[in-house]
């Protein structure tokens, strides 16, 4: 028994050194660092700027990896960590500055991201862009993690690459460049959404840095007659937090029942609808107050009988008091108008090459090139990555039996477009296959 004891003891003096933060504390470098990256003027302003918007078009092109790149090169973190350190440390004259500096850095990020927004060609909200207009609790999470790891890493002798993944991780010049959008939009939504998520980011950050700085036992500023202020900081920063931290924590709460609620109803559909044949053409599925999954459904008919069964199965799948409404009747629905337009499109296309019959033009065609087995025309569109742009196109594909020559081809292309009088023609050609 002494002896499993014992070996007990030993793991936890192997194991304890291994979480000790005191070993290779740089605490000059680091009040140095936090001293210079706070400071936000000259160089560090402008690169501020520039970062803001390779930012802003990042998420005006939906560009992961533009937005990626700015966050790297963002000067945001310093003033943060700052009010954090200067807070923690009990320097109230340096956490003054720090909240200045902050200040300065957001309204000259929202500004610079407003100003570009409000020139950009490109007004539609991008995937990017919506991600930061809706916080939750794991932003806060992800701030107080990230917030841990960026000081414990500018702590250190050896910075590594921590930092920069916590810059990449936190996220903080997304919100301000969304908000700046929101605010060229005149939409107050994304703009009230993402300075809250950015507060959420450095309220937390902040936080972190306090925990860890105390921890790690940097020296105080002695404040002598004024300790009471001291707590005042304390409670301020911890009662703010709180209010902060509450819409998140609700937020939060209905992603987690919407994800709950849309997964419950797959389930059923998947188990409960898609039997005896029958395919899904279409399903709308709305969490919320009246809740309602709204299939639209080909195949074999559900009766009534059949119907209030799945109705009363709902309850099994956690769906209870959700609408079902199934589409069966594609009159009903606007399919038979659907149809028609989709067929309508295929025929204009085809037609309005010149209003040239594709059979008369392609066996013209066999005449002059008798390799030629298979033809057919259609107007489509190509995009563009340069331009970032939709173009209007024609394209003839083929099937031969020996595939023309270069000369030919250019011949058969300057053929179709004299016969339908269209000047944008991309040619495709295939071989046939053996049969």
């Amino acid at each position: 028994m002494a002896s499993k004891e014992n070996q007990i003891i030993s793991f936890f003096q192997w194991l304890t050194p291994r979480f000790h933060l005191l070993d290779d504390l740089d605490k000059p470098g680091t009040i140095e660092s936090i001293q210079k990256g706070a400071e936000l003027v000259g160089s560090n302003l402008w690169t501020l700027i520039f970062a803001i918007l390779i930012a802003s078009i990042g998420l005006n092109v939906n560009s992961t990896a533009v937005i990626i790149g700015a966050m790297l090169i963002s000067p945001l973190m310093g003033p943060i960590v700052g009010i954090g350190f200067a807070a923690a440390t009990n320097d109230f004259n340096q956490l003054k500055r720090f909240l200045r500096t902050l200040t300065v850095a957001t309204v000259v990020s929202i500004i610079t991201s407003f100003i570009y927004f409000s020139l950009s060609p490109i007004s539609e909200a991008q995937s990017e862009l919506l991600a930061r207009t809706s916080p939750t609790i794991y932003d806060a999470l992800i701030a107080l993690f990230g917030g841990a790891t960026g000081i414990i890493a500018n702590t250190r002798k050896e910075k590594g690459t921590a930092i920069a993944g916590v810059a990449i991780a936190t996220a903080l010049m997304p919100p301000l460049c969304t908000a700046g959008f929101g605010l060229s939009q005149g939409n107050w939504q994304y703009f009230f959404g993402a300075i809250y998520l950015f507060l959420i980011n450095s309220i937390f950050i902040t936080i972190a840095t306090f925990i860890f700085v105390r921890y790690m036992e940097f020296p105080k500023v002695d404040w002598g007659l004024y300790k009471e202020k001291e707590t005042k900081v304390k409670l301020y920063l911890s009662i703010f937090s709180f209010i902060v931290i509450i819409p998140s924590v609700f937020t939060a709460y209905q992603i987690v029942r919407s994800s709950f609620f849309k997964g419950k109803a797959e389930e059923f559909i998947r188990k409960e609808i898609i039997t005896n044949g029958r395919r899904v053409l279409e399903k709308n599925i709305v969490y919320g107050n009246q809740s309602k999954i709204e299939i639209t459904l080909l195949g074999s008919k559900i009766d009534q009988t059949q119907e209030d069964e799945l109705k009363n199965k709902l309850k099994y799948y956690s769906l209870e008091g959700t609408e079902l409404v199934l589409l069966q009747d594609l009159s009903t629905t606007g399919m038979d108008k659907l149809k028609f337009e989709i067929l309508s499109e295929i025929y204009q296309n085809q037609m309005d090459i010149g209003n040239v019959n594709t059979e008369k033009i392609a066996k013209e065609l066999k005449i002059f090139f008798p390799n030629l087995i298979t033809a057919s025309f259609a107007k489509t569109k190509k995009f563009d990555m340069n331009e970032n742009v939709y173009k209007d196109t024609n394209l003839f594909d083929s099937e031969w039996k020996k595939l023309p020559s270069k000369e030919e081809m250019e011949k058969i292309k300057a053929y179709i477009q004299l016969r339908s009088g269209e000047k944008e023609m991309e040619l495709i050609t295939r071989l046939a296959l053996e049969k």
